[in-house]
């Protein structure tokens, strides 16, 4: 029978059954089958010289898309394996995605790889691919699949799971066969596709770099030796890349923060527990006051939790239905009572909604609280203050009748984009995540509120994906990202509808006609946590924070010792104008000092000598300037410091 597919232009073109995604591309044209990697039919992906299997709207993947990439990455995994198997004859390999940027392999063998290794593989990788072995799809019994795995536990152990991330539902359906691999020459690899049509359709790959993993990230089980790797459409996107990565290296906060003074990890207080030190703790304060400040200007009331509860709120709230992994162990009190450190908030600020009875004339309630939190995080995933175990949360939650819901969700956005505005961010993108197959609460109610979350993203104009059926089981949320200074994209902030809570909590408020109804909450963060937020602006400034941020505004450096005094008469001065100002009156040269004061990265530097004791005066440079001023009036500099160092409102 005849397959339809629509074409990007809208028209509709018939074919054959049996076709595949290559001869539709030659009935397009010769330059666009030469360029394809795969096809997309209603969504789903197929290989190149895959026979389609039903009609549908058609996309031709090329490896310049997000998805040709994908590909690109996955089939360099796929290589990887292949190439590491070859060469060590004791390792037996787990599974290896592509991931963002990139691909991963994991493996197990008798020892570490070593970066004489990465080499090696390297160069068998690229004679694979000088190769251009042809990718194969093949179609086997469960049973079948046991045996050719059967070396290979990790395999063996998907197998027998039947996971389906490695099955093929299509197959299944047609009876073709239970698991899909792919193999070119005699390697075979389990897999449910996509893959280039032949391994000299790899253009530009490289290794990285080599750690530890768990098996299924789960400690308790098996260790192996991961293998990362990045794969490009060309050299050029290729170095490209490999330049982000260098610039990426140079800003990473785990580095900045210990050489800048702003934060460490102490072995002694455990994995994912940081210190904030001096300077540090200012750029938080910092943060933490213009949090308080746009709070209380959105209309929301501060409040305070404890940092634990009886472990009964817990299993109220459903965390330890849902979440118990992620939280610390009970601790025994009060005579055989458990009590949990808090992985959240929410529990805490229903209770406080339910402390009093509500009248429908005083919602909405807007609740929001800086709160310590403790997350259990696993060692392995733990990474510097963007994962942590201990965090702060910027936790707002609010309490809504049903008719107020499309402008609370709109004025949480608002606030969501002030925020990240605030913090030198403009370029954004979300995900709005929808209704699962398993929810609470009523379908029009879900649908009113996913309508009302579009369309503020709409309105502010903010580029977004649907996620469909991937919201939590209590309600619709959109998350927000930025992207950073070097183009990386970073999930920051949410807005999350829950339906789930009110009902859990039984919280209720009188309405109009003296009834009771069921408020709606609204879960928000705008920055996630102060601690992830922090670490992302550290790198996104390289270290550098704008003015009104920076925890030291300027300093002031005397050319001699002679000069001490009017150096301290001028940071007394302008700290009185209100600036956060340092003296530098170390024994070192005037030139040692200044480059101290360019390496913490201070917005401004003053030098002051003979001349300008005599005349009030002072030698300013600016970050960022290439030329210093000289004889520059006290009130002037005040001035202008004070001015570049407004708050942004």
């Amino acid at each position: 029978m005849p397959i339809e597919l629509t074409y990007p232009d809208g028209s509709t073109h018939s074919y054959e059954d049996g076709t595949t995604g290559f001869d539709v591309a030659s009935s397009i044209g010769s330059r666009l089958a030469k360029a394809a990697l795969a096809v997309k039919v209603d969504g789903h992906l197929f290989d190149l010289h895959r026979p389609l299997s039903g009609g549908g709207e058609l996309e031709v993947v090329t490896d310049s898309s997000e998805d040709g990439r994908h590909i690109l990455r996955h089939s360099s995994a796929h290589v990887l394996a292949q190439a590491v198997l070859g060469l060590f004859t004791d390792a037996t390999f787990a599974i290896g995605p592509a991931i963002t940027d990139g691909f991963y392999y994991d493996f197990s063998l008798s020892r570490p790889f070593t970066p004489e290794d990465l080499e090696a593989i390297e160069k068998r990788m690229a004679e694979i691919i000088a190769q251009d072995q042809p990718f194969e799809r093949v179609e086997m019994t469960q049973e079948e699949a046991l045996v050719v795995f059967a070396d290979h536990p990790f395999k063996t152990e998907i197998i027998e799971a039947v996971d389906p991330s490695e099955m093929d539902a299509e197959s299944l359906a047609n009876g073709l066969g239970e698991v899909s691999a792919y193999k070119n020459h005699e390697f075979v690899d389990l897999c449910r596709g996509p893959h280039v049509p032949s391994t000299g359709r790899l253009k530009a790959v490289k290794l990285l770099r080599s750690a530890g993993a768990y098996w299924r990230g789960d400690e308790n089980k098996a260790q192996l030796q991961r293998i990362y790797g990045t794969a490009w459409e060309s050299k050029k996107e290729l170095d490209a890349y490999i330049e982000r990565l260098e610039e990426a290296e140079k800003r990473d906060h785990r580095r900045l923060g210990p050489e800048l003074d702003l934060f460490s990890f102490p072995r002694e207080l455990g994995t994912g527990l940081v210190v904030w030190h001096a300077e540090g703790g200012m750029v938080r304060k910092l943060m933490e006051d213009h949090s308080r400040r746009l709070h209380e200007a959105y209309g929301f009331d501060h409040v305070f939790s404890p940092h634990l509860a009886k472990e009964d709120l817990w299993e109220t709230s459903g965390h330890l239905d849902y979440y118990a992994d992620g939280m610390y162990p009970a601790m025994e009190m009060d005579g055989h009572q458990n009590y949990r450190v808090k992985p959240m908030s929410c529990p805490f600020h229903v209770l406080i909604y339910r402390s009093n009875n509500r009248s429908y004339r005083e919602l909405p309630i807007r609740l929001a609280e800086l709160a310590a939190v403790y997350r259990n995080e696993r060692s392995g995933v733990v990474h510097g203050l963007l994962r942590a175990r201990g965090f702060t949360q910027d936790d707002s939650h609010t309490f809504c009748r049903r008719d107020q819901i499309a402008e609370e969700l709109a004025m949480h956005l608002d606030f969501v984009l002030t925020w990240l505005r605030d913090f030198g961010f403009e370029d954004f993108e979300a995900d709005l995540s929808t209704r699962p197959d398993k929810f609470v609460g009523e379908v029009d109610l879900w649908g009113e509120a996913e309508s009302t979350l579009e369309a503020a993203l709409v309105a502010a104009e903010i580029p977004y994906e649907v996620a469909e059926g991937e919201g939590a089981f209590y309600g619709p949320k959109i998350d927000v990202h930025v992207r950073d200074a070097i183009g990386r994209r970073w999930q920051m902030s949410t807005i999350q509808v829950d339906f789930a809570l009110p009902e859990k909590f039984d919280i209720d408020y009188v309405t109009a006609g003296d009834g009771r109804e069921r408020p709606v909450m609204i879960h928000s963060a705008k920055a996630g946590s102060i601690e992830r937020f922090f670490g992302v602006l550290v790198e996104h400034y390289a270290g550098a924070f704008p003015m009104w941020l920076a925890p030291v505004q300027a300093t002031v450096v005397p050319v001699a010792d002679r000069h001490d005094e009017y150096a301290q008469e001028l940071a007394t001065e302008l700290r009185a104008a209100g600036l956060r100002v340092a003296t530098d009156l170390a024994d070192a040269t005037v030139g040692e000092k200044i480059r101290k004061a360019l390496l913490h990265k201070r917005p401004a530097v003053l030098v002051v000598g003979d001349d300008d004791v005599e005349n009030r005066t002072v030698g300013l440079r600016l970050r960022g300037e290439d030329t210093d001023e000289r004889g520059v009036t006290v009130a002037d500099v005040r001035g202008r410091l004070t001015e570049a160092a407004r708050l942004p409102r």
